[in-house]
């Protein structure tokens, strides 16, 4: 009996671990979270990364590494300028948004605290481009 159910369990692991990657419909093509990410990489700037992000959004844990890409792509145009304290400043900023959402429970939180984190990465990239001036665009 006992062997049953853990053979019964094991069926239901393998299923699901050979489940193929899930695609979601983004900038009117199916794409996997994965090439998602990969286009988010591969935008000009900040700005055209956080409207991937918008439009490609799931609502749910998967927009965690989606917001993550976003956050890179947007720390580029402002890290290197920041001084110690801003950089802490920027710290405590990403610390805000995970703090808001910690105790909720369900994965759009999850989404929602991704999304906080890269809009505080936008507006620091969008004062660090405003800044710089034309050039920098």
């Amino acid at each position: 009996m006992l062997s049953r159910s853990c053979l019964a369990i094991l069926a239901a692991i393998l299923s699901v671990a050979a489940t193929p990657a899930r695609a979601m419909v983004c900038m009117e093509k199916s794409m996997t979270l994965n090439e998602v990410v990969d286009t988010i990489n591969a935008q000009k700037g900040c700005e055209s990364a956080m409207k991937v992000f918008q439009d490609c959004q799931l609502t749910a844990s998967g927009d965690v590494s989606l917001g993550a890409a976003v956050e890179k792509k947007c720390a580029a145009d402002f890290m290197p300028g920041l001084n110690t304290v801003q950089k802490q400043t920027y710290q405590r900023e990403m610390r805000v948004c995970d703090r808001k959402y910690r105790n909720k429970s369900g994965t759009m939180y999850l989404s929602f605290a991704a999304f906080c984190r890269a809009e505080v990465a936008q507006r620091y990239s969008q004062r660090a481009l405003k800044a710089a001036g034309p050039k920098a665009r």
